[in-house]
Formats: structure tokens, C-alpha cells, sequence
């Protein structure tokens, strides 16, 4: 073997050293255990290609909706479906809701999941219109400050290379319901994420109340542990303990640009 070749191969082997390391130290989850439920609601875990749901077929809303977001599907070019492309979910078990079930209710079709999430991929986009990854929302909130922080997730995902997002309802025991099907319409919504720094991981919960407002993203922040008490869920079980309990209990708002 000649010294050049001799050269190649070393070089070869610590640049496969080092694409190893980096596939080991990126989070890899799988979305169908990123949450768990720690009451008896009911829960159909339904994959999607850009997104999983935990769907309640009680309330015909998810309990959950979880995806990662990275750098390269934020500057997908896949177009946005109009209103009427809302379908029922083929793969809920049991009664659908459709796009007519919401009619004259007075709420949006709120996205948990967001279209502008799911313009990497036509399936994904198609599939971010599933009536099980909508639930009942205040227009204003919808178009609003909950949208807001859906583009600045994009923010977020564009800097550090991927972004974990878990949303979904909040609701109480009297909850208000829509349509011939009893719908619920939750009392707020909740968002909380997890990113991997060169520090080590950071999480950050958001929670709005179902209605209209304007206010600094700052003012919806609360720990993920708090949330997790609101919703009966444990969030990010997958993460080893010691690092979920550690990072779960607080926030950093400078890490989030808040």
C-alpha cells in the first residue's frame, strides 16, 4: 500500500469518527413516545409523514400533536391548500369529524400541527389538513399570537438545525363542545419545545388561553413541568432522567430570544 493510499484511508476513518459522533449526539425520537398520557383518555396514535397524533375520540380532538421541524424543511416551496382541502383522517378508528362538522360554529379549524410547517413535502402539507390535527380556535388566536409563534419556531428551527414541537388542547371538565358530534372546544392550547444546544438540551412551554389578544410571546411562557401538570402528560419521557427532570423544571428565555 502505497503512503498516499495509506494517507486516504486515515483520513476516511476520522471523518467517519467524527459523522458518527455527531449522528450520536442528535436527538433521534421516535414521535409516537415523545409523550404519554397519565390518565385513561382515550389515545390513537396515528403517524403521519410530518407529524404524529395522539387522537381522543371522546373529545374528536388530539390530545397531542407532535413533529420535528429542521433548518431544511423550513425552506420547503410546497404550497399552502386552501380552506376547502380540510378532510376527514382515514386513519381514525371509529366516527370522523369532517370540514362540515365545524360549520357556523364560530371557531377555526386551528392547526396544531401548521401547514407552514409541511411545505417540505406534498404528502405532509396534504396530510397537516386532517380534521384529527385540528381542534376548535378563536380566529383572532389562530391568526394571531398563535402564529406568531409558529413563524418563530421557523426562527428557531433555522438556527439550530431542528426544533421538537408538542402541542395541543387544554381542557377542563365543563368544556364547551360544537356541532351535532360535540366537538370540544378547549379553554387554551399549549406549545412546548425542545432543542439540543452546544450547552445541552433546553426546553420552554408556551400556554394560551382560547381568545383573542395581542401580547409579547414572553407573557405565555411557563416551564414544561407546569404544563405537564396542567395536561396530566409527561413530555419528552424518551430523554434520559436526569437530563428531563433538569431541564423540564425551568427555562431560559435568553436561549429563546424572549
Amino acid at each position: 500500500m502505497s503512503k498516499s493510499q495509506q494517507t486516504v484511508i486515515i483520513f476516511l476513518s476520522i471523518l467517519t469518527f467524527f459523522s458518527c459522533r455527531v449522528k450520536a449526539q442528535r436527538a433521534d425520537f421516535d414521535l409516537s413516545e415523545i409523550a404519554c398520557l397519565q390518565n385513561e383518555k382515550p389515545c390513537q396514535i396515528i403517524e403521519h409523514v410530518g407529524y404524529t397524533v395522539c387522537y381522543n375520540s371522546q373529545w374528536h380532538i388530539p390530545n397531542w400533536v407532535a413533529y420535528e421541524l429542521t433548518d431544511t424543511e423550513t425552506k420547503g416551496v410546497v404550497p399552502r391548500k386552501g380552506n376547502d382541502f380540510f378532510t376527514n383522517d382515514p386513519e381514525v378508528v371509529g366516527d370522523f369529524i369532517t370540514h362540515s362538522d365545524y360549520s357556523g360554529s364560530g371557531f377555526d379549524r386551528g392547526h396544531m400541527a401548521p401547514a407552514g410547517d409541511m411545505k417540505w413535502s406534498q404528502q405532509a402539507m396534504a396530510e397537516s389538513f386532517y380534521m384529527s390535527n385540528m381542534c376548535p380556535q378563536n380566529h383572532d388566536l389562530n391568526d394571531g399570537d398563535w402564529k406568531i409563534l409558529e413563524e418563530r419556531i421557523r426562527k428557531w428551527a433555522g438556527q439550530c438545525g431542528s426544533v421538537y414541537v408538542i402541542c395541543g388542547p387544554l381542557v377542563s371538565e365543563h368544556a364547551q363542545t360544537i356541532g351535532r358530534k360535540k366537538i370540544v372546544a378547549p379553554e387554551g392550547f399549549f406549545k412546548v419545545l425542545l432543542k439540543n444546544t452546544p450547552n445541552g438540551y433546553e426546553t420552554i412551554g408556551f400556554v394560551f388561553q382560547n381568545e383573542g389578544g395581542h401580547n409579547p410571546l414572553s407573557s405565555y411562557v411557563v416551564s414544561v413541568d407546569e404544563i405537564e401538570a396542567m395536561t396530566d402528560i409527561d413530555f419528552f419521557q424518551i430523554l434520559p432522567d436526569e437530563i428531563e427532570n433538569a431541564v423540564e423544571g425551568t427555562y431560559n428565555l435568553r436561549v429563546w430570544g424572549l
